[in-house]
């Protein structure tokens, strides 16, 4: 009877023993995933549709992703600037995550938007938020307070250090007021394996160039500026989030991969075929102008919410014409 309690004990020491090596092994292999960049190529900025009283326009947002899984995207951003997150209730937010966390169906990895200028309220966000069948969080520079560099760093490690998913950073000083310096996004980098990327938007291919020059293998910068996407990419970006590609994945995805295949020609007579339109879907702002392209081509309302307003008819015009002569 001893000599059975011993082996009993025995037995249960080894799969207790067992039980811990497989925790860490789970461990690591979730620590390896979140230091790895899975958005790649094509990311959409996604929009949000209205109806014409105001409300989500649901079915219209389910149209439009089905659209882009079916030509060429490669994974979706949700709930950032182009979606006019700012304006979207709590209950609208939950809902737009759980429809498009559906609709992709698990086919490509889904970007959410998680970030403020509180970076105590982010923190909370993200230890307490519902982030299920989120692969990952944008994460903009904390806009109006204008903090410092050194600010910025520790805004962004906190973060780093709260949240449960790969972490993206979102430079765009036209909005924020502040821009994060390449010396600070490399020291993120290098700093906190979980932040994976930067979406850059600061329009300064230089910067660009800084930060794919000097960054460790496992990061990589994402163009968030239509116009520079074909020369980001050359640089060596792994992608785009665009907003452009609500309206022409097709296009911009076949650009991108040409672009890492090392076919730059065709690829640049596509970007060649787009010029005029980057400007137009910004000059009376974002999200008016590509909502102006998706209505055009008859996927959306013109609606947005207050403070932004459509475009004016001049540059809807424009856009309509251009359109015509593209043949989309």
């Amino acid at each position: 009877m001893l000599l059975c309690q011993k082996k009993v004990v025995s037995l249960q020491a080894d799969c207790n023993s067992i039980r811990f090596y497989v925790e860490i092994v789970i461990l690591l292999i979730c620590l390896f995933v979140m230091a790895q960049n899975i958005f790649k190529g094509l990311g959409i900025a996604l929009v949000t549709p209205f109806t014409a009283d105001g409300e989500v326009d649901y079915p219209s947002l389910k149209r439009l992703v089905d659209y882009q899984l079916q030509n060429g995207a490669d994974f979706l951003c949700i709930q950032a600037t182009t979606g006019e997150t700012p304006c979207l209730t709590a209950e609208e937010k939950h809902q737009i995550k759980q429809l498009v966390v559906e609709l992709a169906g698990g086919r490509v990895p889904i970007l959410m938007g998680c970030g403020g200028n509180n970076t105590a309220a982010v923190v909370d966000q993200l230890r307490t938020g519902d982030f299920s069948g989120i692969d990952g969080v944008l994460s903009v520079c904390p806009y109006y307070n204008k903090p410092s560099q050194e600010g910025l760093y520790q805004h962004f490690r906190a973060i780093a250090e709260a949240s449960p998913l790969p972490v993206v950073l979102y430079n765009v000083p036209g909005r924020t007021g502040v821009n994060l310096k390449s010396s600070t996004t490399l020291r993120l980098a290098a700093d906190c394996q979980n932040i994976v990327a930067i979406k850059e938007a600061a329009g300064s291919l230089e910067q660009v160039d800084e930060i794919i020059k000097q960054k460790p293998a496992r990061f990589d910068v994402l163009s968030g500026d239509d116009a520079l996407t074909f020369s980001m990419v050359a640089s060596g970006a792994a992608g785009a989030i665009s907003v452009i590609g609500n309206a022409l994945p097709k296009e911009v995805s076949r650009m991108i991969r040409l672009e890492f295949r090392g076919e730059y020609e065709p690829a640049r007579k596509i970007h060649h075929r787009f010029t005029e339109l980057y400007s137009l879907l910004f000059v009376d702002g974002n999200p008016a102008g590509v909502k102006a392209l998706l209505h055009e081509m008859g996927f959306i309302e013109n609606e947005l919410r207050l403070p932004l307003v459509p475009t004016r008819v001049a540059t809807s015009q424009k856009i309509a014409d251009i359109l015509k002569e593209l043949r989309i």
